[in-house]
């Protein structure tokens, strides 16, 4: 399985309403594509200071499932409509992990 992990800091001026509404596009992509086992995110739970402002964790059967998801059009149009607009910083990794 591959774990992709995103970490997101927003812009300073990144309205609350951009913010949720981050959230609730991510909500609607897991029913499009194949082979995702899990798939969470949410806004930091400010528990340590330095921390990026919101995260999403994807678990995948395999590389070609993340590699259908990073290029699904339906995924790339939340970036650039929903993300990119507030955005200020972005990390990513993907990890093999065994079966949970």
């Amino acid at each position: 399985m591959i774990r992709h992990v995103v970490v997101i800091s927003w812009r300073p001026e990144a309205t609350p309403e951009q913010r949720q509404r981050v959230s609730a596009e991510l909500a609607g992509l897991p029913p499009l594509m194949r082979g995702i086992r899990a798939y969470s995110y949410g806004p930091d739970a400010g528990l340590a200071e330095g921390n990026g402002d919101f995260a999403i964790v994807a678990d995948f059967e395999d590389a070609g499932a993340y590699l259908a998801y990073r290029d699904h059009p339906a995924h790339r149009d939340v970036i650039k409509r929903v993300i990119d607009p507030i955005l200020a910083r972005r990390t990513a990794v993907q990890i093999e992990i065994g079966e949970p």
